[in-house]
């Protein structure tokens, strides 16, 4: 694609990123074939190219409006045009930097910004967030029914194994996770814990950047990143193994802190670092791979069909798909055909709050899927995920490493 951007905007790194990444796309259209939005708009401006399109025209110093803005918004980043792009076009990065421009040139209504800040401050924060939900939980029965398949019973939290083994992993805690289901991290440990591991978490780590970044507050999603590395770095000099993330959503913003903090002088390096050694832990077990089949029962059926729902922050922005199964068909289960697994469910993060009518449009979709092959049980990989499929369904929604828990 050919690019005419602006003198000013090109002499900056997200100006020459840009321009990089435009170039890559040649209008061939394969991203229209797995876009969500386009798929139910049916809007060339809610697919890839078409928001491309629009991204290019801001670059090269056209103006913008609330319509602009409207197409970036419906985007879900699920990055399935990433997966199916044969050209490489880096979409996500891309989208990233035109909703930041957008952001500063285009005023959102009182009500949107309030609603948005309001995201931003209680999301991240566990000290808001934790009470708010126990509040809501209270107010549970008295809510209509809405309401009230949104906000989830509360779990009690399971103890989690002694630090006692020589090798060394960190886990990032997160911020609504811990909350909303207490025991992915402490099966984590468990499991970990079997094949010789210890896993530790350091109470200075918080949110990952994503909820802050992606709602356009881009200084404080960078600021929450570099409150992670300072809180990890003493860990990593004491050489834990692995930063493992349980939210996979998470692990895609903790793999590009190098990358997002590339030009930070005082950052730069250690970022890249942490990048390096973050991994998701379905990588994990499969490293493990040898030590985790000598914890598994004899192959014998299980009896038990479920449902595994790859998020597309794990088999789109990590490109880890097809990683999951393996291990899951190995611990005895049946898995169920789920067709489109590729689509997005419609949690996206906020999205599910910014974007209800798509999202709930995308959400009936994936639980008639999910659904289809009559499971006892529906399994993915990515908090918000779990907890937007739990809130359409009665059927149970667990994280995969809980299973692997309960079942070595």
């Amino acid at each position: 694609m050919q690019t005419t951007l602006t003198e000013t905007f090109k002499q900056t790194p997200e100006g020459q990123e840009a321009e990089a990444i435009l170039r890559t796309c040649v209008h061939c259209g394969f991203c229209l074939a797995t876009c969500p939005t386009y798929q139910l708009l049916g809007d060339e401006l809610d697919s890839p190219r078409g928001r491309i399109y629009l991204m290019k025209q801001l670059l090269e110093g056209e103006d913008v409006s609330e319509k602009t803005q409207l197409h970036l918004d419906r985007c879900l980043t699920c990055r399935a045009c990433e997966t199916t792009c044969p050209s490489g076009v880096k979409y996500g990065r891309l989208v990233d930097i035109g909703r930041g421009l957008v952001e500063s040139r285009v005023p959102r209504g009182f009500a949107a910004t309030l609603k948005r800040k309001a995201l931003a401050a209680v999301l991240p924060n566990p000290a808001i967030f934790k009470p708010a939900l126990k509040l809501g939980q209270l107010a549970r029965p008295l809510l209509p029914d809405l309401l009230k398949k949104k906000i989830p019973h509360s779990q009690p939290a399971q103890a989690w194994p002694a630090a006692r083994h020589a090798r060394k992993m960190l886990v990032l805690d997160g911020c609504v996770q811990p909350t909303l289901a207490p025991n992915i991290n402490a099966a984590t440990a468990c499991v970990l814990d079997r094949l010789g591991i210890s896993l530790i978490k350091s109470a200075q780590a918080g949110c990952c950047g994503a909820v802050a970044y992606h709602l356009n507050f881009q200084a404080d999603g960078l600021g929450y990143m570099r409150r992670n590395i300072d809180a990890w770095w003493p860990y990593v000099e004491n050489g834990v193994e692995a930063i493992v993330m349980t939210a996979s959503g998470c692990g895609t913003t903790v793999k590009e802190y190098g990358h997002m903090l590339a030009q930070d002088p005082v950052y730069s390096k250690k970022a890249k670092r942490i990048s390096t050694l973050t991994k998701d832990i379905s990588e994990v077990i499969t490293a493990e791979a040898h030590h985790f089949a000598e914890l598994l029962v004899p192959k014998t059926k299980r009896n038990q069909k479920i449902a595994y729902h790859p998020p597309c922050s794990l088999q789109h922005a990590q490109k880890l798909k097809g990683i999951v199964e393996p291990l899951l068909v190995q611990l005895g289960f049946e898995l169920t055909p789920v067709p489109d697994s590729h689509l997005c469910c419609g949690s996206a993060g906020t999205y599910s709050l910014l974007q209800p009518v798509l999202s709930q449009r995308l959400l009936s979709n994936k639980i008639d899927n999910l659904q289809l092959g009559k499971p006892s049980l529906i399994a993915t990989a990515n908090i918000g995920c779990q907890s937007h499929i739990q809130s359409a369904t009665a059927l149970p929604v667990k994280h995969w490493i809980e299973l692997v828990a309960e079942n070595i």
